[in-house]
């Protein structure tokens, strides 16, 4: 047998990432021959790893926080969705030896929200917490769906507002800063921050949700994050982390990657169970 096309997933952190499992099924069940690991780079040795791991053959990566930015900044081509981000979180060798970014990110949630837990987007009032690399990704495709306000909230106001102008063409949304997020309880609440990979939570005024809000962090892990937690305690019936997006997401990677659309329900329900073994 050929040695297998090697992939992986470079972040910092990145020891916690599912990424490896999922991609491993992702190749089981369509017969494909890959090999796919962890590449743990700071922002200043990224760019360095990223040009290495190419050199010695890598075919792709998965790009995760906090790298995401600087990897549209390194892909000599950028789809339209990434392009309309300015962040990627799929980078594919072409066969002229340059890089092609994708972000598949938003096409993940989407599909994540939409067909896992069946929530309608149109017409509803939707906030979204943060103003990084992973919400640029998103924004785009969540405005897509035609909610009847989005509001971009972050510690630092000017990101927000700037983010809202950027995205501005394609729906009604504004930026501001969480202590300006009033009263009225939102219908849609999706954590887009990086706070809970550190165990904490961004200052959040508990007026924003009611037990009919659905609440959704972007991030995942063992247990329920301080986000989902925090949901949860403030009376919200369904607060959920994003494992169904991580898999969604990663789907659209390996579409592109291999020419082959795996099934995700399997592996979300494998994922879900190994999560649940610790």
């Amino acid at each position: 047998m050929s040695a297998p096309d090697r992939y992986a997933v470079i972040g910092h952190p990145v020891a916690h990432s599912r990424s490896p499992f999922i991609h491993e099924r992702f190749a089981q069940q369509s017969g494909q021959n890959i090999q796919y690991t962890r590449i743990d780079a700071t922002p200043a040795q990224f760019a360095a790893a990223v040009a290495e791991f190419f050199r010695d053959g890598g075919r792709g990566l998965n790009v995760t926080v906090p790298h995401k930015q600087e990897a549209a900044r390194l892909a000599q081509e950028l789809t339209p969705r990434a392009r309309r981000a300015g962040a990627v979180n799929t980078l594919m060798l072409r066969d002229d030896g340059g890089l092609l970014g994708d972000n598949t990110d938003g096409a993940g949630l989407a599909r994540d929200l939409l067909n896992n837990h069946h929530i309608r987007i149109a017409g509803r009032r939707v906030l979204l917490l943060g103003a990084g690399g992973a919400v640029r990704g998103v924004l785009a495709p969540l405005l897509g769906l035609k909610p009847a306000q989005l509001i971009i909230a972050n510690r630092t106001v000017e990101k927000a507002q700037e983010l809202a102008r950027d995205f501005s063409d394609l729906g009604k949304l504004q930026g501001c800063g969480y202590a300006e997020l009033g009263s009225t309880p939102y219908d849609i609440v999706i954590n887009g921050t990086a706070a809970s990979l550190a165990g904490e939570l961004p200052p959040l005024p508990p007026t924003i949700v009611e037990r009919t809000s659905f609440c959704y962090d972007m991030a995942y892990g063992r247990d329920d994050t301080p986000f989902v937690r925090w949901a949860h305690e403030r009376g919200v019936a369904r607060a959920v982390m994003g494992l169904g997006m991580l898999v969604e997401q990663a789907a659209e990677s390996f579409h592109l990657w291999r020419g082959i659309r795996p099934d995700t329900a399997s592996v979300l329900s494998a994922l879900t169970a190994k999560l649940r073994e610790g």
